[in-house]
């Protein structure tokens, strides 16, 4: 299978991902200011799903772009990776619904962990398939970034049943680190 069709697809789940989860936000009744009020804790988990969801797609966009061939476990591993993924609306819209209460803010480090691990999984298959000398191997270096977001979703998850507002800087701080554009393919792929 040639790689464009496994992006194309990719691509399709994760602008249906984050249509649905623009959908969980509901219009309130009423016309004055105070109206949207609680509806700020909806909008805060959206813009932090989206952001997640945004580093997700751009990451996934740039790994693809050292792939060669599609294997079948590689294609396995992508769907496992749009699995996790296509429940953070889910996890999303409990957080915001609930005021960022413990039990929701877990679940959505347990989700994001997941992903973090369907990512890592994906990333290792294709570095599998196409040799420790690969453009993708080479690019990653020892991915600290990619090493310590985990633990840092494993303390969230944790510490939500400490403090809400610590998880969630938590969350906050991990997407922080991956907002920052990443040019380790661009670089090993220019050269």
């Amino acid at each position: 299978m040639e790689k464009n069709r496994l992006e194309a697809f990719s691509d399709c789940v994760l602008a249906i991902v984050i249509t649905i989860m623009v959908l969980e936000i509901k219009v309130p009744h009423g016309h004055e200011l105070a109206d949207l009020q609680p509806l700020v804790p909806v909008f805060l988990s959206y813009v932090l799903s989206f952001i997640y969801l945004g580093i997700y797609w751009n990451n996934h966009h740039h790994m693809m772009h050292t792939v060669r061939q599609v294997t079948g476990g590689i294609l396995w591993a992508n769907l496992h990776l749009l699995f996790w993924l296509s429940l953070i609306p889910f996890v999303t819209g409990w957080m915001g619904e609930n005021h960022f209460s413990p039990l929701p803010m877990a679940l959505y480090g347990i989700i994001l962990l997941m992903c973090a691990i369907a990512y890592f999984i994906l990333q290792y298959l294709i570095i599998r398939a196409q040799g420790e000398d690969s453009i993708l191997a080479r690019a990653i270096g020892r991915d600290l970034k990619g090493k310590i977001s985990p633990v840092i979703y494993l303390i969230a998850i944790f510490s939500s049943w400490v403090s809400s507002w610590i998880a969630g800087a938590l969350y906050v701080l991990v997407a922080l680190m991956w907002l920052i554009p990443d040019k380790r393919i661009e670089r090993v792929i220019e050269k």
